[in-house]
């Protein structure tokens, strides 16, 4: 009897605290505890999607500066532009850990807009070799570009939604509670600060036919 009493108390010293957490994890669930990181990992599921289209985009050009320079080979200007542009764009990145510095963003943003202007320029030059737009690889690299300009712009537009979100989750009631108490480390994530008109993608739209 006097073990089984000593036992007893060693048994269930833990069970006031396991039925507090029981009583207390539903309520933080219930009132949005999960609210800031659920939002947090979606801005940054966002932004490397961004990344990943942005790359795809880089890795299509070599071949097409390639294709086009077997045509044009003259317009080394508008060739070399494309090349440093895309160097300078995939030299300059921001991670999902760095993305609560604005002026970041902005170095990112800059670089891709400049080779945006630079593939534009390119596709113009090529509107005046009536073989290169015929040329099966060109076209295909057309519309494998076409293609990766349209992810560009929906994931681009994804990101920016996520981060509204994201930035209200630490603003607003009752997030605003949970980000005081509970995650004060978090800061809001910078996004585009340009209109979405300056960030068209190049309008690339060869066709086959040939003279007038």
């Amino acid at each position: 009897m006097f073990a089984a009493r000593l036992f007893l108390p060693s048994a269930f010293r833990n069970l006031p605290a396991l039925l507090m957490m029981a009583f207390v994890l539903p309520l933080l669930a219930g009132c949005g505890y999960n609210t800031i990181p659920t939002a947090e990992e979606n801005a940054r599921a966002a932004w490397s999607e961004v990344l990943n289209q942005y790359q795809r985009r880089a890795d299509l050009i070599p071949n097409l500066v390639e294709t086009v320079k077997g045509y044009a080979s003259h317009e080394k200007d508008t060739l070399d532009a494309v090349v440093q542009a895309r160097a300078k764009a995939t030299q300059i990145t921001v991670t999902p850990d760095t993305l609560k510095d604005p002026e970041a963003l902005k170095k990112f943003q800059d670089a891709q807009a400049g080779l945006t202007g630079a593939l534009s320029r390119l596709i113009a030059v090529s509107e005046n070799y009536p073989d290169l737009k015929a040329n099966q690889n060109f076209l295909a690299l057309q519309a494998q570009l076409e293609g990766t300009e349209n992810r560009i712009a929906v994931s681009r537009r994804d990101y920016i939604q996520a981060v509204r979100d994201y930035n209200l989750t630490l603003r607003t009631f009752p997030s605003v509670l949970w980000a005081t108490l509970w995650f004060r480390g978090n800061e809001p994530f910078a996004n585009f600060t340009v209109e979405e008109d300056k960030l068209q993608v190049p309008k690339v739209n060869f066709g086959t036919k040939q003279g007038g």
